[in-house]
């Protein structure tokens, strides 16, 4: 019973932690579309986005962690970044901000004692100074060249100490200004590939271009072939089955092991191959991420996909490339 109740608590608690954060969101939303926040961060983007140099964040304690993250999704979207902690920049780090980059700092309350070198340091030096905290007012909000005012919000922490939804703003707050630069400056899934070749996200981002087939691997027949010319063509191969093209290196058909399957026994091997093709079989541009063309064979229930380029036909990707390549 004691256990029962414990868990009932614990739901409860969470819960309303939730819905503490969830309000906390909603007054940050609600503040962007205020002329403080709003143009302060517009400024933000199109001073970020502008810079030469690079996206400097840095912050002490909790801020520090999220300003960590915020460093990280920018790096990883576009934006050259990179942490400062306030500690280190005081023992020779400073060294690292240059005149072409842009700083942001974090600070809940803007009075951060451990900030105070590097905002002296973006003063004497001409570095621009973004600010995100909830009190304009402050050290750190007055010393801003941009100050990004954060809404004053209830912590979760039942004893308000902990920081909770102040940093659930905060790392808001930089998600917004990545989303915002991917969006202005252009930012596609092939740059993001770039920066993420590894694991299964680099696997989904790569296009059917660095998986397929090319040149003699491809099965082809030209249209007035015969049943068995395709037949050897296709078992030469290891698709399971053969293009057909035109003279021109169009797609025009496609004949599979189970065409053969179903016609051997009732047709002459030497009709041609036009009678037992399948028309206008599936094709794709070479810069098809392979996550979409694994869904386009899920949906189409096939395991092989042509790849036309101005077309003609330039390659061939099957199921088990893509799965090879670790796309699911």
């Amino acid at each position: 019973m004691m256990l029962t109740q414990a868990r009932t608590s614990a739901v409860a608690s969470a819960i309303k932690t939730l819905e503490i954060e969830q309000a906390a969101l909603d007054a940050m939303r609600r503040a962007m579309t205020r002329s403080g926040l709003r143009d302060g961060f517009e400024q933000a983007v199109a001073m970020i986005g502008a810079t030469q140099g690079r996206l400097i964040v840095t912050g002490m304690g909790k801020s520090g962690l999220i300003g960590r993250k915020i460093a990280a999704t920018m790096t990883s979207t576009g934006t050259p970044s990179q942490f400062l902690h306030p500690g280190e920049a005081s023992h020779g780090d400073l060294g690292m901000i240059t005149q072409r980059d842009v700083v942001l700092a974090l600070s809940w309350s803007g009075e951060t004692t451990e900030l105070g070198d590097i905002i002296a340091y973006c003063h004497r030096h001409r570095v621009t100074l973004i600010v995100a905290t909830s009190s304009a007012e402050s050290t750190a909000g007055k010393a801003a060249d941009i100050c990004l005012t954060l809404p004053g919000v209830r912590e979760a922490c039942p004893y308000e100490l902990a920081p909770t939804s102040s940093a659930m703003l905060q790392l808001a707050l930089g998600d917004a200004l990545a989303v915002a630069l991917i969006e202005i400056r252009g930012f596609t899934p092939s740059d993001f590939h770039a920066l993420h070749p590894g694991g299964r996200l680099g696997a989904q981002l790569t296009t059917v271009a660095e998986l397929m087939g090319v040149d003699d691997s491809i099965p082809r027949v030209t249209g007035d072939s015969s049943l068995i010319h395709a037949t050897i063509e296709m078992s030469r191969k290891r698709y399971g089955c053969t293009a057909v093209v035109d003279r021109n290196g169009g797609l025009i058909g496609a004949f599979t092991d189970g065409d053969l399957r179903r016609c051997i026994a009732v047709h002459d091997l030497k009709d041609n191959i036009g009678a037992h093709m399948t028309p206008n079989p599936l094709a794709v541009p070479p810069t098809t991420l392979s996550s979409d063309a694994l869904r386009l064979m899920n949906e189409n229930a096939v395991s092989v996909l042509f790849v036309e380029e101005r077309g003609k036909l330039v390659g061939i990707v099957h199921l088990h490339d893509v799965l090879g390549a670790g796309v699911a």
